[in-house]
């Protein structure tokens, strides 16, 4: 089947399998390997993008389904050099130590801080508790966050 989609602004058309998972499509067809594979049954988060500003496991959808939307994924977050605040968080927070996991966090933080921009440490840990990190213990994660929703002082 031929599908198009906006990926980081810009437009991609292919034929996939119907059977092909986005997360499939975004690393293997269009090229984008920063989200990342970590189960392919939604437990771990790593494959996080947005799709029409939502944030979305792509190993729960079909690339088929993808037709039409726009999608954002890591390699779209930053504007050129100038990283996204929130990746600047997990930067100036040390909130990765093996990094698997940082596109998927980094992707569901921004989801999270565009829905609750103020929001307390429970709060950010329930809000990510669908992304796991087998490295971190989740201290130094929660802290970027909280840093980002300051503003990213010091």
């Amino acid at each position: 089947m031929e599908i198009s989609v906006t990926i980081n602004g810009t437009a991609h058309t292919h034929d996939v399998e119907p059977r092909t998972l986005l997360v499939h499509y975004i690393r293997d067809v269009v090229g984008l390997t920063g989200t990342n594979i970590g189960c392919d049954t939604s437990s771990c988060g790593a494959c996080t993008i947005h799709v029409n500003g939502e944030s979305v496991k792509s190993c729960t959808m079909f690339a088929v389904q993808a037709d039409g939307e726009d999608l954002l994924t890591i390699e779209g977050l930053a504007d050129g050099d100038t990283l996204h605040p929130m990746q600047e968080s997990f930067r100036q927070c040390h909130a990765l130590q093996c990094g698997y996991c940082t596109p998927g966090m980094v992707m569901a933080a921004v989801s999270f801080l565009d829905e609750n921009p103020d929001p307390t440490e429970r709060e950010v840990r329930l809000g990510l508790e669908g992304n796991l990190c087998r490295c971190t213990g989740y201290h130094n994660i929660v802290k970027a966050v909280l840093h980002c929703a300051a503003g990213g002082e010091q």
